[in-house]
């Protein structure tokens, strides 16, 4: 019975000691990874002044330290196991049941670095979130926010952290991969008593002399485009579409801006049609209306009467159907 109980306090003391050399041999492994990360960073930032490569460089050194601590600390506490498959299995099966976010995330992080679907400084909406991108890391990622109560997707000024996981259930559209362009357009609405034709003339020499040009740049951004996603534009000028609405004829504008600049052309080319229509006696801006019409036949006395001009009364039939009184609404 003594040797027995010998044997246990051995045992013991053995798994004691080594449990305690395990957690030296990991809090030496913490340091010597952060100070060695300290100095790297501080000679990486006397050397590189561009803020883009000092973000790589900061980002490298973040995923390096985290996989040589995850390597490290595996190889000091696995070492003497008796299975270490067994223990890694049993780990696996509670750290996806207990982190099962998380875990998607990382999965997501994987598949941002792997497949690229965007890239620091890309803009990008997923979801109803757009935004541009300032940062990614394991579990998220970080936009600098645009649209929502502002208009012209101008930035809001808050910041929004993403999930890495939203990449494989929310939509994600992406501004910049590819074609460094997109297509915006301005609708104009003129009445129907205005020259058409000649509206559309001045909004076609607005466009074409205020947004911005399709240069050599634009068609080898497409032509880049086109060999990765078989993106393909038969024209890439400015265009103005005619349509009729309810209110008066639409005319629509597009062109192709970079995603940033859309809100300054746009102001340009609308102080441009103020200053041209201003100009033009035949075109007048439509807006809704409503149009009621009476008739005033011979006086009959089973019909109402209503004042007429100096308080005369005067004899209409009720409004026929299908008529309508004129008002703004």
């Amino acid at each position: 019975m003594s040797s027995l109980l010998d044997e246990l306090l051995a045992l013991v003391a053995f798994d004691g000691s080594r449990l305690l050399l395990q957690l030296v041999q990991t809090l030496v492994l913490v340091l010597v990874l952060l100070a060695v990360r300290v100095v790297l960073r501080h000679l990486v930032n006397r050397r590189v002044e561009d803020p883009h490569r000092l973000y790589r460089w900061r980002k490298v050194s973040e995923y390096a330290t985290l996989v040589v601590l995850v390597v490290g600390v595996a190889l000091i506490w696995l070492v003497g196991a008796g299975s270490a498959a067994t223990y890694l299995g049993l780990l696996s099966a509670g750290l996806a049941i207990a982190l099962q976010d998380p875990i998607a995330n990382l999965v997501g992080w994987l598949f941002i670095v792997w497949r690229r679907p965007f890239e620091v400084g890309d803009r990008i909406q997923i979801g109803e979130q757009a935004g541009d991108v300032v940062d990614t890391d394991l579990f998220l990622f970080t936009l600098v926010e645009i649209g929502n109560w502002v208009e012209a997707d101008q930035s809001t000024g808050r910041v929004v952290h993403v999930p890495n996981r939203k990449v494989f259930s929310e939509p994600l559209a992406n501004y910049s991969e590819g074609f460094d362009y997109i297509w915006h357009e301005i609708p104009v609405l003129i009445t129907f008593e205005s020259d058409w034709r000649r509206a559309k003339a001045i909004l076609q020499q607005i466009t074409e002399q205020h947004a911005p040009p399709v240069d050599e740049e634009v068609r080898q951004s497409l032509q880049r485009a086109a060999r990765r996603h078989m993106i393909i534009y038969e024209n890439l000028t400015p265009i103005v579409y005619t349509r009729v609405d309810e209110s008066g004829t639409r005319l629509t504008m597009r062109y192709l801006v970079a995603p940033r600049r859309r809100r300054a052309a746009e102001e340009r080319i609308w102080q441009a049609v103020l200053d041209a229509f201003a100009r033009e006696e035949r075109i007048e801006f439509a807006y809704p209306t409503r149009r009621l019409y009476y008739y005033q036949p011979e006086a009959d006395p089973a019909l109402p009467a209503r004042a007429g001009p100096g308080g005369q009364p005067q004899v209409v039939d009720p409004p026929a159907r299908g008529e309508r009184d004129e008002w703004d609404d």
